[in-house]
């Protein structure tokens, strides 16, 4: 596998290691991404729209608020509102009037949208083996570890929190 200085032609090594792997995981970051999208975008998801399904999936039977998802999602959307639009409108999603407060409107995962999710199970989690399938548990934990790490070091809040699964 090439270096990311030999996969960008770039003559000379970086200066600084930060930079670089700064780069790196940017680079990684948006391989990954561009080979979800094509998996999903057939079947009418983004990313988003996923994260937004598994939340859901794994709260399910129980509602959640659509602050409650923003929190749990992985990459934050500006428009979580038109998203759960869409995904209601697309029968995967369905608004539920909160109990305690008849102004909120919750969301629960229907049968369709647990039936795709069933159905995505499988290939998502074979791309993710072949993504990262040839790195060894203890490096996967390493990895984790240390990406972990760096995002402690940012000092921003991503407004992202575990996924509910």
């Amino acid at each position: 596998m090439a270096s990311l200085r030999e996969e960008l032609n770039k003559l000379r090594a970086f200066d600084d290691p930060t930079i670089e792997a700064a780069l790196n995981i940017e680079r990684t970051a948006v391989i990954f991404r561009s080979q979800v999208l094509r998996l999903l975008r057939p079947h009418g998801l983004s990313p988003a729209g996923y994260n937004v399904l598994r939340i859901l999936r794994g709260h399910s039977p129980t509602p959640r608020t659509c602050n409650q998802i923003k929190a749990d999602m992985v990459t934050p959307v500006p428009d979580l509102t038109r998203l759960a639009d869409r995904l209601a409108t697309d029968g995967l999603v369905e608004r539920v009037t909160c109990p305690t407060d008849r102004r909120a409107v919750n969301l629960k995962l229907t049968p369709a949208g647990s039936k795709l999710l069933a159905k995505l199970d499988g290939p998502v989690a074979a791309l993710h083996r072949e993504q990262l399938g040839h790195l060894s548990d203890r490096e996967l934990a390493q990895l984790s570890r240390l990406l972990t790490k760096a995002r402690g070091g940012t000092g921003a809040d991503t407004g992202a929190g575990p996924a509910g699964e």
